[in-house]
């Protein structure tokens, strides 16, 4: 529902005019029977836009004019482009739950899919997610329990991203799958010694499970190795090969120590494409700063396994002028209790949590972009981040360096997580 709510009598419109705010807002405009069909949009100044729609028509014009049509005007006023997007979207997805889509036209964000219930896992680039994934994620998430404590999203497929766009999901895609061997074919196999094998298993790029090149076992042991590739953003091959590169030059053997070298490269490299939002989309928990409406505040978005929330206002101005409060303790604690009564929005489907990840994907890559992206490790926001975020945010400050924490925060984090580096 909107925040405000006032009927439209043409004959008064100026007192209309002079009631909205001459600043961004999403608007609704319907007409006497509540069951018909609104007019729904957002705008960068309402009261501009409303004299266009509502106003008096001098002579003929091909402009769209409501004058004579629209009873009543809604409206949320919003503090920036991606809250304006949000409540846009939510509130067609309310008013026409069978055509929003169409007027939306969101492009679902690209993923890296590991699948991981076939009897030979593959990864592929896909836009979609099952439903029946996202239907046990939901279990995962709203009951509480940590992924993988009970049959779900692990134990079906895992998601990574979302990637800017398919392109650069296939090219991480592929590079990731050249240091590995495990298979690409599409196919369902059924493992014949007959069966020739195809380019990569003569390259010797893939372990050839397709005419029992390799036992299951081994297979398994080497999609284990992809697995902890992706959920370690590189770090876990990166810490083997090192270590492989100091035994040869221990053991003097400099060819073999430079061969591994040159490959450590390509690995860094191909890690090095990872954007800090890539990441196994139950683990994209974080909170989105963005302006507020209300100029002594700012808007928090808190993010669920990519899900996004409700927003929620904090005040961090004081009243007589538009200072931040001195004691970080305290802001953190206000942060905190913001955020503390945000409850994760509820699975109601693939379709929407896909929607959600498209709206999120669609403003981080954006070249000029306002706001801030925090994202979470095990669970724990950086806070002191955060702080100096809202901070940035509330003064209209462009932010320092990457617009969320860095990649290599994330990715050296899950490294520890996993025993792969010192802490």
């Amino acid at each position: 529902m909107f925040a405000t709510r006032i009927e439209f009598v043409p004959n008064r419109d100026a007192e209309l005019f002079a009631a909205v705010p001459a600043s961004a807002a999403v608007f609704l405009l319907r007409g006497e029977d509540e069951a018909g069909e609104p007019y729904i949009s957002k705008t960068s100044n309402l009261r501009r836009r409303l004299q266009r729609l509502l106003g008096l028509v001098d002579g003929q014009t091909r402009k769209l004019n409501l004058r004579e049509r629209v009873r009543w005007v809604g409206w949320t006023a919003t503090g920036s482009d991606f809250e304006a997007s949000f409540l846009l979207y939510q509130t067609l997805r309310r008013e026409f739950p069978k055509a929003y889509d169409k007027r939306l036209r969101l492009r679902f964000a690209p993923l890296v899919k590991l699948i991981l219930d076939n009897p030979y896992p593959r990864a592929t680039v896909t836009t979609r997610i099952a439903g029946a994934e996202a239907r046990m994620l939901k279990r995962e998430i709203f009951t509480g329990l940590k992924p993988g404590a009970s049959p779900g999203l692990r134990g079906n497929a895992q998601y990574f991203g979302p990637f800017a766009t398919r392109v650069a999901a296939e090219k991480f895609a592929n590079d990731a799958l050249d240091l590995f061997k495990m298979r690409r074919c599409v196919d369902d196999l059924h493992p014949d010694p007959q069966f020739p094998g195809c380019i990569y298993s003569e390259m010797k790029m893939c372990l050839a499970p397709c005419f029992k090149g390799c036992s299951d076992e081994e297979y398994a042991a080497e999609v284990g190795r992809v697995q902890q590739f992706f959920e370690s953003g590189g770090h876990s091959l990166v810490r083997e090969i090192e270590r492989q590169r100091d035994d040869a030059s221990t053991n003097l053997d400099f060819e073999a120590a430079a061969a591994l070298h040159t490959r450590l490269e390509k690995v860094k490299a191909a890690a090095a494409q990872l954007p800090s939002i890539v990441r196994r989309l139950d683990d994209l928990n974080g909170v989105l700063v963005q302006p507020s409406a209300d100029r002594e505040s700012v808007a928090l978005f808190k993010i669920a396994a990519g899900h996004i929330c409700a927003p929620v206002a904090l005040n961090v101005g004081q009243p007589a002028g538009a200072q931040i409060v001195s004691k970080l303790q305290s802001v953190e604690s206000r942060i905190a209790e913001a955020l503390a009564p945000v409850e994760a929005p509820k699975l109601r489907g693939a379709l929407e949590w896909m929607e959600h990840l498209a709206l999120l994907k669609r403003w981080y890559y954006r070249t000029i972009k306002v706001g801030e992206l925090f994202l979470a490790d095990d669970g724990e926001l950086p806070m002191r981040r955060v702080v100096r975020g809202v901070s940035r945010v509330f003064r209209g400050e462009k932010p320092a360096g990457d617009l969320s924490e860095t990649a290599g925060d994330y990715w050296k984090f899950r490294a520890r997580e996993a025993g792969l580096t010192e802490s």
